[in-house]
């Protein structure tokens, strides 16, 4: 079997790197990932203004918009849980957010096999998690083999395992994961901090213990305490020098301590910022933008990945009827949200992919508002309107409800805003606001018309792992066509090829109407002047390795 050999090179310029991964299974997961920066899925990784050199020591208060509801980056993938988790754990590799490049970490090489159904890692010797136990093969192969028992309560880790046949260690720092099928998308997703790694113990606990905070990691901080809807606070993890080599700085973090405030409400988060009880604050929202004009850092980035968007469960009586779901994704004013809910660093939606994600095809000519266009549909499938303007058929009202957690603050408006340009062609909306873990639940139990939410990740496998039948498949699509699109695109080693397959499966998911995209995340931070050195990784996530304060 050829190998095909991937080890750190930051010197190499872009053309050689281009040249060396020509033609085998690892060249294509790079070139996909350049494609992806050509793609604008990286852009510059944000930074506040730097003045001085770094400073150790130190807190750094930082107020959350939501509470994390579940600490294990394992099973819970909304920003809040991500950005307390990404501090915890460590990945195999690391990506360039820039370039989109997948880079070493506690892996230092790699090898993929040219049918990409196999990856040999070759890890750090020395690494340790937080409890003192090694980091080494064996941890490795009881990590992923966890994450495929925690089945439903992994939805996205699981995913990025699909088809996943096991973990040989060949020796204490050589692990080899093997797949059924080609897993094109399998080493970005080793540098999600939904693959990072926990330690054996942890794994052992039960995957609510884990949420709690009863987990440790190899991270470069340690959990101090979790306080459900109040606080969370890290401690910096003394002798941590294992870092990726995207860190710039190798060691032990700056901070002697992170503490995350939960404060879900957005006007008294700005202004804790202003009165100095915080130092930074996640979530600013649109109204709030200006305040922080002067004086202060703006931290943004856009999201990759599929956008904020209608998800319907095809299994419930009205969403099943095409004709109502094509009605509702043309009555629905993109524009009008984007520029009157939200602000220009949020885009209207013109896919279910973002466009800064790899493989997004632009898709606003089926997108476009067409109020009319809805009528007649819903005319031609016989809803008539009632005397109340909500159309009604065979004596049922034309009402779905959306379900959604106040995970991002200016959702609710959002909707409400939709729920007006809904009521305008006949139907009704309503809104069920949810805590994020009931979310999850109703969604698991199908009880619902419409989920409102966005998955983040910087690879376009995140379409299967939304619309494929073998994972969740919270929609209930049936299994057909789409299955064979996106596992397709799964196993296509082919940058060109696999982005074809990644633009049909954009095309089958639009017009069918499984979802009705809204806009495009960004993230959106302030900082006070004193917080340096802040960044995000690929999947606009926080990295506070580098942060200082001063």
């Amino acid at each position: 079997m050829r190998l095909s050999r991937f080890a750190a090179d930051p010197a190499s310029a872009h053309v050689r790197r281009l040249r060396r991964v020509a033609g085998s299974g690892a060249a294509a997961t790079a070139a996909l990932a350049l494609v992806a920066a050509c793609n604008g899925a990286g852009g510059p990784s944000a930074s506040s203004v730097e003045v001085g050199p770094p400073k150790a020591g130190g807190t750094l208060t930082f107020a959350l918009a939501a509470d994390p509801t579940c600490l294990d980056p394992q099973q819970f993938g909304t920003n809040a849980s991500l950005n307390v988790g990404r501090q915890l754990v460590d990945s195999l590799t690391d990506q360039d957010g820039r370039t989109g490049e997948i880079k070493p970490w506690l892996a230092t090489s790699w090898e993929v096999n040219p049918q990409a159904t196999a990856f040999t890692f070759h890890l750090r010797p020395g690494v340790t998690f937080a409890d003192g136990a090694p980091l080494d093969g064996a941890a490795v192969k009881a990590n992923f083999d966890a994450v495929l028992a925690l089945g439903a309560k992994a939805t996205v880790a699981s995913s990025y395992l699909a088809g996943y046949r096991g973990t040989a260690v060949l020796d204490p720092t050589t692990v080899r994961v093997e797949f059924a099928a080609p897993s094109a998308q399998f080493l970005q997703a080793t540098s999600t901090m939904s693959l990072g790694l926990l330690s054996p113990a942890t794994l052992a606990k039960t995957p609510e213990q884990r949420c709690q905070g009863d987990l440790v990691g190899s991270g470069p901080f340690t959990l101090r305490s979790y306080k459900p809807n109040q606080s969370v606070e890290l401690a910096k993890r003394t002798g941590y020098g294992w870092g990726s080599s995207l860190f710039a700085h190798p060691g032990e973090a700056y901070l002697d301590r992170l503490v995350f405030k939960i404060v879900p409400e957005s006007g008294v988060r700005a202004g804790s910022l202003e009165s100095g009880q915080v130092d930074a604050i996640s979530d600013v929202q649109p109204q709030d933008e200006a305040r922080f004009a002067a004086g202060y850092t703006v931290l943004t980035r856009p999201n990759p990945g599929v956008v904020f968007m209608l998800q319907a469960n095809v299994s419930r009586p009205i969403l099943g009827e095409d004709a109502v779901r094509r009605a509702i994704a043309k009555a629905v004013d993109r524009p009008e949200v984007a520029q009157t809910v939200l602000t220009p660093k949020y885009k209207a939606a013109t896919s279910p992919l973002a466009s800064v994600t790899p493989g997004y095809v632009d898709l606003s000519a089926q997108l476009g508002y067409d109020p009319e266009g809805a009528k007649r549909l819903l005319e031609e499938a016989g809803w008539r309107a009632g005397s109340d303007g909500v159309r009604v058929k065979d004596g049922r009202r034309l009402s779905v409800d959306v379900i959604f957690a106040p995970l991002f603050n200016a959702s609710q408006s959002v909707l409400e805003l939709v729920q007006q340009q809904l009521r305008r062609v006949g139907v009704d909306l309503r809104l069920r606001k949810l805590a994020a873990g009931e979310q999850n639940q109703t969604q698991n139990a199908g009880d619902y018309d419409f989920a409102y939410y966005n998955v983040t990740r910087s690879d376009p496998d995140i379409l299967r792992t939304l619309f494929g039948t073998r994972t969740v498949n919270r929609l209930r699509i049936a299994s057909g066509d789409l299955d064979t699109v996106l596992d397709d695109q799964a196993q296509n080693l082919d940058p060109a090829q696999r982005f074809a397959k990644v633009a049909e499966a954009q095309r089958i998911v639009t017009d069918r109407a499984y979802v009705v995209p809204l806009f495009e995340l960004a993230q959106v931070h302030g900082l006070g002047p004193k917080v340096h050195g802040l960044t995000f990784e690929a999947s606009s996530r926080l990295q506070f390795h580098d942060t200082w304060v001063g």
